[in-house]
């Protein structure tokens, strides 16, 4: 696709005829001219070479200055050259502008330090980047632009906590495509998904596509899966590459794109999970020995930015945390005022519960007052708010700020709007406020074992309005066994526009028997655009022996892209004797990536041979579950080699179950040996239950030291039994709080029963007073168990006191009447 030939671009012809008349007239050869000018042997050699790509600003300007060449006409040769190499006035480029011509901050890297350049950083301008340490990420990013560069387009998404260095590593990877020419496009306005979904068809190759803080793409309610997918078209469309996509992510938001649904879960990530599939790149928090050692050389060298971190940092490691502001934001926030504490509290809080980016200023002066003592309360002046906002608004160094005031973008879309559904939510009336990233994080870790005091939830309730705000804190106090808060909340929700708080209300509805009042908030939910409450009212008619009414409902739904629906027609199809129809169905769904369907038909056949052929299409699909599920077939007919086969090839798509297993099915069979073999193969491709498997094995056996590390490689994945057998441990060690922390840990690993179990060890001990304060706690956590219900059958108030009776209210919307008696 390159029009850069000097014989089909004048400027650039001229361009290299002038760079060639400087270089006969200094007789340098390219090997000392790219020594002088700070450049690679490649990119001299291309800025000479005819068929070349037209050389970028800083090379043209670092060659003029070694030859001593007009700067200016010739960097005038380079944006003519440039233009004519995109087709001059005819075809667009494509979004997004040379890499050469972004400044790193408008990136997002943190800015660091002093605003002046610093020593040797090779950089002007106000805002200077510290040196820069290359670590094991680096060279794995590194080995990705040589693949781009080759022609092979690749993703890349960084997974690491807050500060760690992700975007700034991606900036470095990227430069060595700035001298190539590439493009490098930051989609962000209006919101960064709505420009991504707008004009990732227009991506043209050689561009960069950044992805920072991808959660604001993936993670998008409405749209994360088309961009999910718009992304995967334009990696895989040979027409459209070489391309790179760079993505960041908290390691809290990939767990949650990448975790598989329980078997009767929903999945609302299958794209965003298959595109980060053996994409994602761990940043570490810390540096490492050999890291600090390089870092202690750049510094030696001249690095002021580095060194001054390094004094304070050295210690733990947390090189980019200090260069980025954290350990001063911790410090304003543990040193803060006692009222400016309990704004930053309340504002912690509000974002762990699932309250958005933007806090109203109103909603956190009337949240904070419960998070202050009484005596602090008594010694607040009338101006006590307007005081703890201009401190927590004094910035950092790195130039960030505890909370700040934010200007949310107006939403932009067409004059009239023909779905009411797609409608956002308006804005919050007055200031609105944004929590450092570093705080929300550390909130997040510090208080996970603290439920908001009362003044939260009554200022939520009163000050909050955007659904979604509201359907989350209502998610968030039932988890906590705040029942009657739970309860207000959905109600206040649904009041709202939230679609998913009257899915919910009609489940409830549902449980208790009133049908019709359940039937009636779904068709609203489903008015209002919910294609899963169009799906649930299906379902629900189906349950009652409707179903002539739920399968025009099921396939509204199917054709809404509720893959669930397509699902539940195909096995109605199949109940009714359709075999064709359920096999068509499930192929259509197949079509839309989803092969869930295929699998269920293949393994309610009774007839073998059909079963292997739909299991064969599922696999043809991608789908490496139909190839374990193939694997089973065949062991149980006795061919353990062809089994194994299969499973090792479902493993080598990402897909370790087939041979975990099979090692099951050995160990119950007593054939031990071959079973740990299974074991051993099926972690090796990244099976966590064969690595808890082993690890049993090796406790079982005696060897606790060997049992103990294996543990701990499965809990670090994420195994929830791995982290209550450590949490086992450190209890048998005499150390409590580690024990409890590992505890909760499994409960958010899917173990709720962990920290119950816990509990009763300690009860069964005579440690009533310990039981009962992680019991709170494992509550405050949000740990839900049936045992809560008869503890506490009305729920707990915020301060942890069991609630008085209360009666809950049928919820009414305006156009249903309330029922006599109710509250």
């Amino acid at each position: 696709m390159r029009d850069e030939q000097d014989g089909n671009n004048p400027a650039l012809a001229e361009l290299r005829r002038r760079l060639d008349a400087g270089l006969k007239r200094t007789r340098l050869d390219k090997k000392a001219l790219a020594g002088l000018a700070g450049l690679g042997r490649t990119t001299v050699q291309e800025a000479f070479q005819a068929d070349g790509p037209v050389p970028s600003k800083r090379t043209v300007k670092e060659l003029a200055r070694v030859l001593k060449l007009p700067v200016e006409e010739l960097l005038t040769l380079q944006r003519d050259a440039a233009t004519a190499g995109k087709g001059g006035g005819g075809e667009q480029p494509g979004p997004g502008r040379p890499i050469a011509e972004w400044d790193p901050h408008d990136l997002e890297v943190h800015p660091a330090g002093p605003g002046q350049t610093a020593s040797g950083s090779g950089r002007s301008g106000s805002r200077a980047l510290p040196g820069y340490v290359e670590r094991d990420h680096d060279r794995v990013l590194a080995e990705a632009v040589q693949d781009v560069a080759a022609g092979r387009s690749r993703i890349v998404v960084l997974v690491g906590s807050s500060s760690t260095g992700k975007t700034r590593a991606c900036w470095e990877a990227v430069q060595p495509l700035a001298e190539k020419g590439w493009r490098l496009w930051h989609p962000f306005d209006p919101t960064r998904a709505e420009a991504a979904l707008e004009d990732l068809h227009r991506v043209r190759p050689r561009t960069v596509v950044w992805l920072n803080e991808a959660q604001h793409y993936l993670g998008n309610r409405d749209v994360g899966e088309r961009i999910a997918a718009a992304v995967h078209d334009l990696l895989v469309s040979p027409q459209r590459g070489p391309v790179l996509v760079l993505g960041t992510l908290w390691p809290d938001y990939a767990r949650s794109y990448t975790a598989l649904p329980g078997p009767k879960g929903k999945d609302p990530h299958s794209r965003v999970r298959e595109l980060l599939s053996d994409h994602t790149l761990t940043v570490p928090d810390v540096f490492d020995a050999d890291a600090l050692a390089v870092a202690t050389a750049v510094a030696e060298g001249g690095d002021r930015l580095l060194a001054d971190a390094l004094s304070r940092a050295r210690a733990d490691g947390r090189v980019t945390q200090d260069l980025a502001g954290a350990p001063e934001l911790l410090n304003r926030y543990q040193h803060a005022s006692p009222a400016a504490k309990a704004l930053l509290e309340a504002a912690m809080d509000a974002r762990r519960l699932g309250v958005g980016l933007h806090l109203p200023q109103a909603f956190l002066i009337d949240a904070a007052t419960d998070y202050l003592t009484d005596t602090d309360y008594d010694q607040l002046t009338d101006d006590w708010a307007e005081q703890a906002y201009a401190e927590l608004a004094k910035l950092v160094h790195g130039k960030q700020a505890p909370l700040r005031r934010a200007t949310p973008r107006a939403p932009r879309h067409p004059p009239v709007s023909s779905i009411d559904a797609d409608t956002p939510a308006p804005p919050y009336e007055g200031p609105v406020f944004r929590l450092a990233d570093y705080l929300e994080q550390h909130g997040r870790t510090t208080r996970s074992r603290l439920c908001p005091p009362a003044s939260f939830w009554h200022a939520s309730h009163t000050c909050l309005t955007h659904p979604d705000d509201l359907y989350n804190l209502s998610k968030a106090a039932g988890n906590r066994h705040r029942l009657q808060w739970a309860h207000l909340f959905s109600h206040r929700a649904a009041d709202h526009g939230s679609t998913d708080a009257l899915r919910l209300l009609a489940d409830q509805c549902k449980r208790g028997g009133d049908w019709e009042r359940a039937e009636r908030l779904l068709r609203l939910a489903a008015d209002g655009g919910s294609i899963d409450a169009l799906h649930d009212l299906a379902v629900m008619l189906a349950e009652a022996g409707e179903r002539e009414r739920a399968q025009p409902l099921l396939r509204q739904a199917a054709d809404g892209g509720s893959i669930a629906a397509l699902h539940r027609l195909a096995l109605m199809r199949e109940h009714a004797g359709d075999r064709e129809g359920a096999e068509d169905l499930a192929q259509e769904a197949a079509g839309h990536d989803s092969t869930g369907a295929l699998l269920l038909l293949a393994l309610g056949r009774k007839d073998a041979g059909r079963a292997e052929h739909l299991l064969r299409q599922a696999a043809d699909h991608g789908n490496p579950i139909a190839l374990f599920h193939l694997a089973i077939a065949r062991e149980a007919v006795g061919d353990q080699e062809e089994a194994e086969t299969l499973a090792q090839e479902a493993a080598a798509h990402g897909r370790a179950d087939g041979l975990y297993r099979l090692a099951v099915r050995q160990d119950e069979d007593g054939h031990k040996q071959r079973a740990e073999r299974l074991f051993q193969r099926a972690a090796d491709h990244g099976s966590i239950d064969a690595l808890y498997r082993l690890a049993v094995r090796q406790d079982e056996d005696g060897h606790k030291q060997r049992a103990e590390r294996l543990f701990r490689q499965a809990a670090d994945g994420g195994n929830a039994q791995a982290l209550y057998r450590l949490a086992l441990m450190a209890e048998a060690a005499g150390d409590r709080e580690g024990a409890e922390t590992l505890a909760l840990k499994a409960a958010d690993h899917r173990d709720p029963e962990a920290p119950y179990r816990l509990v009763m060890m300690r009860e069964e001990a005579g440690d009533k007073e310990g039981a009962q304060r992680f019991l709170r706690q494992a509550v405050d956590h949000g740990c839900t168990d049936d045992i809560l219900e008869t503890l506490w059958p009305h729920g707990l108030d915020p301060d942890g006191t069991p609630t008085l009776p209360w009666q809950p209210s049928e919820y009414a919307p305006p156009d249903l009447p309330v029922p006599p008696g109710t509250l």
